[in-house]
Parts: structure tokens; C-alpha cells; sequence
């Protein structure tokens, strides 16, 4: 039989008759080297009894081995799996913002594109209220000759007032450029500014595009 000893920490283990000192491990647990004797003499009262870790047998070295390379196995294909998804959902989400980009991007430039369409068609004189358009224009032609001063802000209102009698803001908007400009003009010939008569003019058209927007904004949010 024998002794397996550690003179590190002075741990010994009996061998039993089944054991031999090969299906031990060659370090004890304190990290000393273990020694084989075949007979053991204990002088020194540290000297005690503990106990030995064998070497794992053949079985179940390959039963660990088979084990480990199963754990791995799980884990490497589990590890795919959520790369692959977390992949997928990378690309999926930036599909959807692309998509959603490319819908608010085209869905501007068909609304800016229609605008614009709709401003061409409209560069004409149809669908001018003429009824509405002469009264108003000679009102602000003698507010803009005769009177100065606060009082011109009233050319500012009705320019507003004739987009604001309109439901569509276009057509509004258009009647007021018109009731501007020819105002505008009509009153700088009658104050002989005919240098300013151009720019007079277009000053009046910028007046009624303006003010015949918002009037006619105000009337679509009421």
C-alpha cells in the first residue's frame, strides 16, 4: 500500500489495497509535490490525515472532452444565431429608415412640384373677381394718393380682407396680387411719381401676395 506525503503543509494519505500512488495527482492541494514512501513514521505531531485528489480516469477524461466540445459547439451556433438576428435587424431597420426617408423626401417633392404647377396655372387672369378686385383697388388707390401716414395701414387689411373672401388660398392670394399691383400703379401716376411707377407696382404685388396669403390662410383655419 503506502503513503502519498506533502512535506509543504505535512498532509499524508494512506494508500488502500485497490490504490497505487499513480492515480493520484503529483501536487497536493498547498501546491507541494507529493512523495511516495512505503512506510511512515510520525514523529512530528503536525503531521495529519487528509485527503487526495486522483487523476481523472480515461472515461472521464473523454466524457469531459466530449462535453466541452459539445458546450462550445452550443455556444458558437448560439452565438451565430444572435449575430445572425441582430444582422437581420440591422438591415431590416435601416430598410425601413431608407423607405422612410425616400417616402418624406418624394412626398416634399411632389408637394413643392404641385405647388409650383399650381402657381403656373394660375399665372393668368382667370378666375379674377372682378366685381371685388375694381371696388377694392379704387379704395386703396385714394387711401394710397389722399391720406398718409397710420391710415395707409388700411391698404395693408383690405389687400387681407381679399384673400380672406376666397376658399382657396391660391386663387385668394392671386386676387390679391392683382388688387395690389393695379392699385399701386394707379396711385403713383396719380401722385405724378412716374419714376417709381415699376417698382411702385411691384411693391403693390408684393403687398397683395403677402397680405392675400395670410387673409386667405386665416379663412382656411376658421
Amino acid at each position: 500500500m503506502g503513503y502519498l506525503i506533502c512535506g509543504k503543509c505535512k498532509n499524508y494519505y494512506k494508500l488502500q489495497s485497490e490504490e497505487s500512488a499513480k492515480d493520484f495527482v503529483d501536487h497536493c492541494d498547498c501546491g507541494g509535490k507529493l512523495r511516495y514512501v512505503e512506510n511512515l513514521d510520525i514523529v512530528d505531531p503536525n503531521w495529519k490525515q487528509a485527503q487526495i485528489t486522483k487523476k481523472s480516469t480515461k472515461r472521464e477524461i473523454l466524457r469531459n472532452k466530449i462535453q466541452s466540445l459539445h458546450s462550445i459547439r452550443n455556444l458558437n451556433l448560439k452565438t451565430r444565431l444572435v449575430q445572425f438576428w441582430n444582422n437581420r435587424r440591422y438591415k431590416i431597420h435601416n430598410a425601413q429608415n431608407w423607405n422612410n426617408n425616400y417616402n418624406t423626401h418624394y412626398n416634399r417633392e411632389t408637394g413643392l412640384i404641385g405647388l409650383i404647377n399650381s402657381i403656373k396655372n394660375e399665372l393668368n387672369f382667370n378666375n379674377i373677381r372682378w366685381p371685388l378686385v375694381i371696388p377694392v383697388t379704387m379704395a386703396i388707390t385714394v387711401i394710397f394718393t389722399i391720406t398718409q401716414g397710420i391710415l395707409t395701414l388700411l391698404i395693408f387689411l383690405l389687400l387681407a380682407a381679399v384673400g380672406y373672401l376666397f376658399n382657396d388660398q391660391l386663387i385668394g392670394t392671386k386676387n390679391a396680387v392683382v388688387t395690389g399691383a393695379i392699385s399701386y400703379f394707379l396711385g403713383s401716376l396719380f401722385t405724378g411719381s412716374f419714376l417709381y411707377l415699376i417698382p411702385l407696382t411691384i411693391l403693390g404685388a408684393i403687398n397683395g401676395a403677402v397680405c392675400g396669403w395670410i387673409g386667405a390662410y386665416i379663412k382656411t383655419k376658421i
